[in-house]
């Protein structure tokens, strides 16, 4: 008899994370298989700060002083199958437009080509969420039927009512984006990490169930 029993779903251990590679071009990417997600958003959105917070290490992710430095891709490894991506901050007006076009060029080719990418950690600072650049990826996602979560760090610069307001005001013009979840998040005062866990345990899951159901049939 067949077992239709699904596997137990896993929590995963992120503080095993490691560095792979840098890649400037998806070509140099590691092998597009497994399962990846990606955290993208503005520069200066804490982005390598709430990387370095789910991972619980203090610099997986190298934070830079000047917004729009990081240019490339790094992928790090929660196991053979499973990977996290850091993508470039887009948005910031003080890198030559050459070089804006070149990480939108990028952030386009791994968005629109990469097979392997579940789903989309989306970094906004709480005190500025759905800039238009937001919305463009938040579109182009929903078109391409890809699960966004977001994030909006730096929460600890509201007071906690206030804080709530705004992931309530966010939540409300999300309507109609049934695919896009949002949360409330502080790498200073280590807010939300629990569930921000339970929305990449939900996604690297997904393999081992895919797996399973592939078996059955």
């Amino acid at each position: 008899m067949t077992d239709l029993t699904l596997p137990t779903p896993r929590n995963f251990n992120f503080s095993q994370v490691t560095f792979i590679k840098s890649a400037p071009t998806l070509a140099q990417a590691p092998d597009d298989i497994g399962i990846e997600v990606a955290f993208v958003g503005r520069s200066n959105s804490g982005k390598s700060s709430a990387l370095n917070a789910i991972t619980n290490q203090n610099s997986l992710a190298r934070a830079s002083k000047t917004p729009g430095r990081t240019q490339l891709m790094n992928f790090f490894q929660l196991d053979e199958h499973r990977r996290l991506v850091d993508l470039p901050g887009y948005g910031y007006a003080k890198i030559p437009t050459r070089v804006q076009k070149q990480i939108e060029d990028l952030l386009s080719s791994y968005l629109s080509q990469r097979r392997c990418l579940q789903g989309l950690i989306l970094l906004m600072d709480i005190r500025h969420p759905l800039m238009p650049a937001d919305w463009h990826l938040i579109d182009f996602s929903t078109q391409n039927s890809l699960p966004v979560h977001i994030l909006l760090t730096k929460s600890d610069k509201f007071k906690r009512g206030a804080s709530q307001a705004a992931l309530l005001e966010t939540r409300r013009a999300l309507t109609g984006n049934p695919n896009v979840t949002v949360q409330t998040f502080s790498a200073l005062r280590r807010l939300g990490i629990e569930e921000a866990h339970s929305k990449l345990d939900e996604w690297f899951n997904l393999e081992d169930e895919a797996g399973a159901l592939h078996r059955l049939r």
